[in-house]
């Protein structure tokens, strides 16, 4: 029987990355396990906040495809140049292939959870 895992918030380091992709702003991501944890098919799993007006930036997944999971707060998704407004719990998927991105458009924080998994 495999050990069983549990975090708690105070237990995770949240990191500041910048101009994510090209985006405006910054993201704040908290890797909810680790790499060893995830294993070779899942690529990231973190949980990001956006502040207002930041955003990441149009990527490209190849090999892998990526889940973005809405917490909290309102935005505009983009994907292969076509956007949709995004609130909390609504799913996007990004498909092997495509490409996508994600702006905090609205006045609160937005708070998702992003996954991605490998092809």
């Amino acid at each position: 029987m495999e050990k069983m895992l549990k975090t708690t918030a105070k237990d995770r380091v949240t990191k500041i990355a910048e101009h994510v992709n090209g985006g405006a702003g910054f993201i704040m991501k908290e890797e909810l396990i680790t790499p060893e944890q995830r294993g070779e098919h899942c690529g990231l799993l973190n949980r990001i906040t956006l502040k207002p007006n930041c955003e990441i930036g149009h990527h490209e997944h190849h090999g892998e495809a990526e889940m973005y999971y809405i917490l909290e707060g309102t935005g505009m998704y983009e994907e292969d140049g076509e956007a949709v407004a995004v609130e909390a719990g609504d799913v996007t998927y990004c498909e092997d292939g495509h490409g996508h991105g994600l702006k905090n458009n609205g006045k609160e924080e937005l708070v998702m959870v992003a996954v991605i998994l490998k092809r």
